[in-house]
Parts: structure tokens; C-alpha cells; sequence
């Protein structure tokens, strides 16, 4: 729970080349210095175990692929501090090119820690936004964050179906959906909405146990 309150969550507006976004923002200190996070976040053999195995072409203007379907271009890298990439999911998401970007910035601190920064930026129209709201994007984020600390910290690859299915996993998730809610109501969100997209964020990723 200490990983929720660690995060700043932010829902704003921005662009990308399909048009007018919403975003996502997670910010947060890292106890870790930035090359080291750095190549947690573009090094195959650290990124697999935080986020996903990832495949293709890894360097600027390269296409990659996750394991779970996520895939883009590399945009932007500048080493150690800016990645950012197109994130598009599934095989019909290549019609529908510009529609949503990651940028991840990093940024040393005086004490040697690293500052991150997460912005998602994708389409208003995007079709998951209605029904669950900035959580869409936003706890499967936090999941992985978490995973990315535990990397950082010397931990063991992550097992996100398992951290989904234990107890603390599901209450990290409600925690999550809630705050990601909060984020909304923060930005406008009609708050009958925003109570209806926590409540089917939170199954969404933490079904009741059958």
C-alpha cells in the first residue's frame, strides 16, 4: 500500500497526431539512480521482468512488440533521460496510427534518487475511456510500477497474474481504481461516471473469485 501513496496521479488533456487526448499522469521517486532506471526501462533482459518480454527493432524509430499485444514505435530516446513511444493494442489498432503515446522522463535528484514521470496520452474517442475512465490505463500502470520498484530494490521478476489473485494484490487494485477515480473527479469527471468507471475498472482487473 506504501506503492499507492508513494504515487502522484494526475488526468489532464494533451495532443497526439490523431488529435485532441486525454492523459494519464503517474509521478513518483525512485531510490535509485537514473541509469540504473534508466536501463530498467530499455534493457530486454530487465524490461521482461517488470513490464512484458518485448521484441523488434529497439532503438530510435524502431517498432517493438510486447508479449501481451501492446506495440508502437520509438519516437523519442535520450539517454538516460526521455523514452517515448506510439502504444497501440491489437491487431486492429494499426488502422487507427497517432492514437495514444507514452513518454516516460527521468530526472536525478540531489539526494541521488531518480524522479519518473509517466504521461499515456490517447484519443478522446478511444473506446475503453466510457465505461472505466482514466483507470483503464491507469492501475495497469500502477501494477507494473509496483513491479518496477521491486526490480529496483534487487526483488524477483514479477508474477502480476499471481499479485491479481492474492489478497493484497485485489485490495492494491481497489486502492488503485479509487484513486485513479479521485483523479478524475479532480479533472471534472461527472462523479456518477467516475463512481461507475472505479466500480468496473476494479472487476475488470480483479473479477470476484469464482
Amino acid at each position: 500500500m506504501d506503492e499507492l501513496a508513494a504515487a502522484r496521479r494526475a488526468m489532464g488533456k494533451g495532443s497526439v497526431p490523431a488529435g485532441d487526448a486525454y492523459t494519464i499522469e503517474v509521478r513518483r521517486r525512485y531510490q535509485a539512480q537514473i541509469d540504473d532506471v534508466w536501463d530498467a526501462l530499455t534493457n530486454p533482459e530487465r524490461l521482461h521482468r517488470w513490464l512484458k518480454p518485448v521484441t523488434g527493432d529497439l532503438r530510435l524509430g524502431g517498432k517493438f512488440e510486447l508479449d501481451g499485444g501492446e506495440h508502437g514505435e520509438i519516437l523519442r530516446c535520450e539517454p538516460p533521460r526521455l523514452l517515448k513511444v506510439s502504444w497501440l493494442y491489437g491487431p486492429d489498432a494499426d488502422a487507427w496510427p497517432g492514437t495514444s503515446e507514452v513518454q516516460v522522463r527521468l530526472a536525478p535528484s540531489p539526494t541521488g534518487d531518480t524522479e519518473f514521470e509517466l504521461i499515456h496520452a490517447a484519443v478522446v474517442e478511444e473506446p475503453l475511456f466510457p465505461t472505466y475512465g482514466p483507470g483503464a490505463g491507469g492501475v495497469g500502470w500502477d501494477l507494473h510500477l509496483l513491479a518496477l520498484t521491486q526490480l529496483l530494490a534487487g526483488g524477483e521478476t514479477a508474477d502480476h497474474e499471481a499479485v491479481k489473485k492474492s489478497p493484497e494484490g485485489r485490495e492494491f487494485i481497489r486502492r488503485s481504481a479509487a484513486a485513479w477515480g479521485e483523479a478524475h473527479l479532480a479533472a471534472g469527471g461527472e462523479p456518477v461516471h467516475v463512481a461507475a468507471a472505479v466500480a468496473a475498472t476494479t472487476k475488470f482487473y480483479a473479477p470476484d473469485p469464482t
